[in-house]
């Protein structure tokens, strides 16, 4: 009867731990790629999008809040992410929970 028990927990705190990796990790981006993200913006006039609450690292952004698709030339972890340009910041987001994954300030 331990076996079982044991074999549950030991698959239950595998499942929490990858969640929690999962919700930790951030978009690395290389200073030329900010350069050109920050260019990119400023050249496109992109329109900021204003947002009740502080925009921060883990936060959900409101579903009113639209998302714009990441051009190609950003990357191709870009792919995955959309962003949204808020409080003078690129602010990457991750599409399927609406999550803020990166400020690219």
């Amino acid at each position: 009867m331990k076996r079982p028990l044991m074999a549950g927990a030991a698959a239950l705190a595998v499942m929490f731990a990858g969640q929690a990796l999962a919700q930790s990790v951030e978009v690395e981006i290389a200073p030329e790629q900010r350069t050109r993200i920050k260019e990119y913006v400023v050249k496109e006039r992109v329109a900021p999008v204003r947002v009740k609450e502080r925009v921060t690292v883990g936060a959900v952004l409101p579903a009113d809040v639209e998302l714009r698709t990441v051009p190609a030339d950003w990357g191709p972890w870009g792919t995955r992410y959309r962003y949204v340009y808020a409080d003078d910041h690129v602010v990457l987001v991750d599409p399927s929970s609406r999550k803020v994954v990166r400020i690219v300030e």
